[in-house]
């Protein structure tokens, strides 16, 4: 057998597999890794921060997350010596 015939024969074997594989392709559709999917940026906590004519001090907090709202408020209290 002469080598065109050779892979003339090879390459009709296999055409079919290589059809079903095509059609996977073009309706697969492309995995995100579940890390990606899911993440959503943080809203930093909005500090208001007064000074009183006695140099006290008191502050507004707002935000998103009730959690990081309370860390942030016990962070200040002690950065700031208030009880």
């Amino acid at each position: 057998m002469k080598p065109a015939a050779l892979i003339l024969a090879v390459a009709v074997l296999f055409s079919p597999l290589a059809l079903s594989g095509a059609a996977d392709l073009k309706t697969a559709q492309p995995v995100k890794p579940p890390e990606l999917r899911q993440v959503k940026p943080k809203k930093p906590v909005k500090i208001k921060l007064r000074r009183t004519a006695k140099d006290d001090y008191s502050w507004e907090l707002t935000g998103d997350d009730a959690d990081e709202i309370i860390r942030t408020d016990r962070k200040l209290r002690k950065l700031l010596n208030v009880q």
